[in-house]
């Protein structure tokens, strides 16, 4: 039960969205998908969900197209997000589950159990336009998995929402993995990709520019982070050969070094000029990596 893209090309007249993408993403598993705006993720999330025809290469779900028959398997939270404002929550619902080929009856269970889980169950006969944008999002994420989809694809599935909406929807995200489902999601916070994501791709105009597991592509990054708290001046530290660079911050410095080697001069050179507070030697963090793929920062 694998999703696989194969050479996975999109063109939009003489513009490329999408280019040579190959990955395959394992069974029961999150896996990231990063890029800045128009680096061609939700074309591709189109093409996985069937909504658009790759110009090249074919997209297959264990073997076989996606297409309207397998939608029932299919979870999508899009980015943009679609209620219909003037429909009431539970019709809307039992509307979407009943075109997943679900019964009434099971719709409703299942949506009992989602609204009591999100802490909103007076919502059910509210109208969609009544609520505020974060409980509009929950709803919207109910819709995407309340037929148990074996694929599911969030885009964007965490903004707009305050942070504790976030645990909630990640809490909620996580239980769905372990039981079994596939997810794929893109975001915009690196540090959710870091904590939920086993497997990641990076893309950049519409090409993979990084992509594998998240331990293996922080080892092979090679350089690593620095933070030092101390007393005393550290200015001096940015001086020192092999150190990339470094961020002046309230209560030290943060370096980023071309290895550990130069962590261990780092701390011998600090060992006789006074008291240090903290050294902290980390791996490079998923931001590091992809404002040096990429060029720029995410956000």
């Amino acid at each position: 039960m694998t999703l696989q893209l194969k050479n996975v090309t999109k063109q939009f007249g003489s513009f490329t969205a999408v280019d040579h993408l190959t990955i395959e993403i394992p069974e029961k598993e999150m896996f990231g998908f990063l890029g800045a705006n128009g680096a061609g993720k939700t074309t591709t999330f189109r093409m996985i969900l069937g909504l658009l025809d790759p110009t090249e290469g074919n997209v297959t779900w264990s073997g076989n197209k996606i297409d309207y028959s397998s939608s029932h398997i299919v979870g999508y939270l899009p980015e943009e997000r679609g209620l219909y404002p003037k429909m009431k929550v539970k019709e809307q619902l039992v509307y979407l589950g009943r075109l997943r080929g679900m019964s009434k009856h099971d719709v409703l269970k299942e949506m009992e159990y989602w609204l009591e889980r999100f802490k909103v169950p007076e919502y059910a006969n509210k109208k969609v336009e009544e609520l505020s944008k974060g409980n509009q999002q929950k709803i919207q994420f109910i819709a995407s998995v309340i037929h148990k989809p074996k694929l599911l694809i969030l885009d964007e599935p965490f903004s707009g929402l305050d942070p504790l909406n976030v645990e909630l929807l990640k809490e909620a995200v996580l239980d769905l993995k372990n039981a079994g489902t596939t997810i794929v999601f893109s975001s915009h916070r690196m540090e959710h990709v870091e904590e939920l994501c086993e497997h990641l791709c990076i893309m950049h105009r519409g090409r993979p520019v990084v992509h594998g597991s998240l331990k293996e592509i922080k080892r092979s990054f090679g350089k690593k982070n620095v933070t030092v708290h101390a007393d005393f001046d550290l200015s001096e530290l940015k001086q020192i050969a092999g150190v990339v660079k470094s961020k002046d911050t309230a209560e030290g410095i943060e370096l980023q070094v071309e290895s550990e080697e130069i962590s261990q001069r780092i701390f011998e050179h600090l060992s006789s000029k006074g008291f240090v507070r903290k050294f902290a030697l980390e791996e490079p963090s998923l931001n590091d990596i992809f404002i040096e793929k990429v060029g720029a920062s995410y956000e």
